[in-house]
């Protein structure tokens, strides 16, 4: 049986203390929480795994969430409780759901094939995990100035084979662009808002950087300053200011059961 850690982590990260700022950063976006919706069709009942908070749950479905942690759990909304359990151990039948969701927590399951695995067990139709390819994470600016954060999410996020193995069927990766004014503060969100980051309540809203020693951050904090007063960021980067959107690392591997 997969345990949770007994600091109220999930997975690989602490979400003890990134609870305490993720409502302020980590909204749903509109337009990311549309496409997640699109690819689960007609399905009637979902089951979100990994749920967190609620982001991204489909309020014209009858969703069923599940999230391990205390404290991201206690952010959820009135009305919406989460079961506490893993993906690792969902507790219900074979076939209980007409889809399955699961956002940005792929990468914190401690047996990834296993919680795969649940999944499709539990779901009679597509599955849509919204994730990030690590083989496009270190293309974004952020890797110039804190290059062991895009490190650390590369080493955690799944390979996208491994997802769509793990899932089976028939499997699909559909990129997902990210707004310019997008809600949902992950690392990426902010390609053309680089000043934002430079809020450490921005950065602990993402979990790799709990990954990286105080240093690390302050080195961050000053090159981005800089370049920033001098026009350095603006003169490599500052196109991405007039952008509407930005084609990232974002994807949804989506699966539907082989016929």
């Amino acid at each position: 049986m997969i345990t949770k850690m007994a600091d109220d982590s999930a997975g690989d990260a602490g979400y003890g203390e990134i609870g305490k700022v993720y409502r302020g950063f980590r909204n749903p976006d509109p337009r990311i929480a549309r496409a997640i919706a699109d690819v689960l069709g007609d399905a009637e009942t979902v089951v979100n795994v990994g749920a967190g908070a609620g982001s991204y749950e489909p309020a014209d479905r009858a969703v069923t969430a599940v999230e391990p942690s205390a404290s991201m759990r206690a952010l959820r909304p009135a009305g919406r409780p989460a079961v506490d359990a893993t993906a690792e151990d969902l507790p219900f039948d074979d076939d209980s759901f007409d889809a399955a969701m699961a956002t940005f927590t792929v990468h914190q399951w401690p047996d990834l094939a296993r919680g795969l695995s649940e999944l499709r067990r539990v779901t009679t139709g597509p599955v849509a995990i919204l994730t990030c390819d690590p083989d496009l994470v270190r293309g974004f600016w952020l890797y110039e100035y804190a290059p062991e954060v895009l490190d650390t999410e590369a080493r955690r996020y799944p390979s996208i084979t491994e997802l769509a193995e793990g899932l089976g069927g028939e499997a699909e990766t559909i990129p997902v662009p990210i707004p310019k004014d997008c809600a949902d503060g992950f690392n990426e969100a902010y390609f053309g808002r680089p000043e934002l980051l430079l809020d450490p309540a921005a950065r602990q809203a993402c979990s790799a950087w709990s990954f990286v020693d105080k240093s690390a951050h302050g080195r961050f904090e000053s090159a981005l300053e800089r370049d920033l007063a001098d026009g350095t960021w603006d003169a490599g980067h500052g196109h991405l200011r007039q952008q509407q959107a930005y084609d990232g690392s974002l994807v949804l591997v989506v699966s539907h059961p082989a016929d």
